[in-house]
């Protein structure tokens, strides 16, 4: 379902992932991805959520950060994606973490459903990434320390 969220993003070219790394990432010796599959009647995955903490250094305390939440084209206003982000906030809750986040493409018809949950954009915030050859030329800028 990764592949078919990047098609549904438009990027299915930038989807790298194989079933081995992402086996690794959810159920290797030190995890630091989880994830949760919603099922239809029948027992069929019909969509899922990817997570990992985050921290915040002002609250003192952790954060979900969800990487994906996808639900197929057929279960979209099913329930699925609401009953995947519900068991998120009942982990932050349960926990004590102080939030739920995630990026969501400024297209994406979901945008509506998030904000009739409550969930508001951080429009204030610029995200940024570095990654290919920048974050190799930044990577061999590092000094070994002395010592």
């Amino acid at each position: 379902m990764v592949h078919e969220l990047a098609e549904y993003e438009r990027a299915p070219e930038l989807c790298h992932l194989t079933e081995a790394q992402l086996s690794v990432a959810l159920f290797g010796p030190r995890p630091a991805l989880f994830g949760h599959v919603a099922v239809d009647a029948a027992d069929t995955p019909v969509g899922y959520a990817l997570w990992f903490l985050n921290f915040s250094t002002w609250e003192g305390v952790h954060g979900i950060y969800l990487e994906d939440l996808y639900v197929r084209p057929a279960a979209r206003g099913t329930g699925a994606g609401r009953l995947l982000l519900s068991t998120l906030a009942g982990i932050c809750v349960a926990r004590g973490y102080a939030r739920l986040e995630w990026w969501v493409l400024n297209w994406n018809p979901a945008r509506d459903f998030y904000h009739a949950i409550g969930a508001g954009p951080m429009d204030e915030w610029v995200p940024y990434r570095l990654t290919g050859p920048a974050l190799v030329t930044l990577a061999a800028a590092v000094t070994p320390p002395v010592g």
